[in-house]
């Protein structure tokens, strides 16, 4: 996979890029990431890449001019890249998309600042993403926040296709529980059945507790999860536990 971060500050990506999962796929040729700096297609003598709004107000606007070159720099690169405008105004970055991103051989994360980019911008990209609904000074972090979700999806970054089939949200629930050494820490041992070897024991605990997890913090994921028979009947009886009534769901027909 190939990623393109458009951003006048390319170099607040030089850490992010040489640790971790990101560092460890680019140095294995799993991804390949490239940094373009905006400024570098702006005009003038002082490459200005931000102007006064029209109409007046506080802040300065992006140009349209130096991000609309920078994108067709890459345009002629072979794969056609799809092209992201990371706003507080776009879809919201969920685990679902993430993998649809996955899939795309070629990315491209345009990073806004200031007060926002030139409206004419939306139109020369394929898709504007949120991370969420706060605002940040600018999409750098935005970037990083794609860029790590997507790579660590890539085949071969984790080693093993479990690695993120068993993360929190993948299949519309939330991780379960984890354990290390010691066994007993300040008075609280490790489960029991995490000791026991019986795979199959712990597989069923750790689903029962994922769905727990779920139900006690994020319920909303319960109700739009696909959810199998096996943990249907889970649902039920961790719900009979903690006293809780039948969580309606809609039937295989909607009813």
């Amino acid at each position: 996979m190939r990623l393109d971060i458009l951003t006048i500050f390319p170099d607040l990506f030089k850490p992010f890029l040489e640790e971790s999962i990101v560092g460890r796929a680019l140095k294995k040729g799993l991804v390949d990431i490239r940094l373009i700096n905006i400024r570098a297609f702006a005009l003038g003598p002082h490459l200005t890449t931000d102007d006064r709004p029209y109409g007046g107000g506080d802040g300065m606007v992006m140009k349209p001019g130096p991000i609309s070159r920078a994108l067709k720099s890459i345009e002629g690169s072979g794969e056609y890249p799809w092209k992201i405008l990371l706003t507080p105004q776009g879809t919201r970055f969920e685990q679902s998309v993430a993998w649809e991103l996955s899939r795309k051989e070629h990315l491209v994360l345009v990073c806004g600042r200031y007060e926002g980019v030139d409206e004419r911008i939306r139109t020369l990209v394929d898709m504007e993403l949120s991370i969420g609904d706060y605002v940040l000074t600018g999409g750098e972090i935005a970037a990083m926040v794609v860029a790590d979700a997507v790579t660590r999806l890539v085949p071969g970054v984790l080693g093993g296709e479990r690695s993120n089939r068993e993360d929190s949200f993948e299949g519309g629930l939330l991780e379960y529980p984890h354990y290390t050494r010691p066994r007993v820490f300040e008075g609280q041992e490790v489960p029991a059945i995490l000791l026991s070897g019986d795979h199959e024991k712990i597989r069923l605990w750790r689903r029962a507790e994922s769905i727990r997890r779920t139900l006690e913090k994020r319920p909303d994921l319960l109700e739009k999860g696909d959810l199998s028979e096996e943990d249907e009947a889970i649902l039920a009886e961790v719900k009979e536990e903690m006293g809780l009534q039948p969580l309606c769901r809609p039937g295989k027909n909607g009813v």
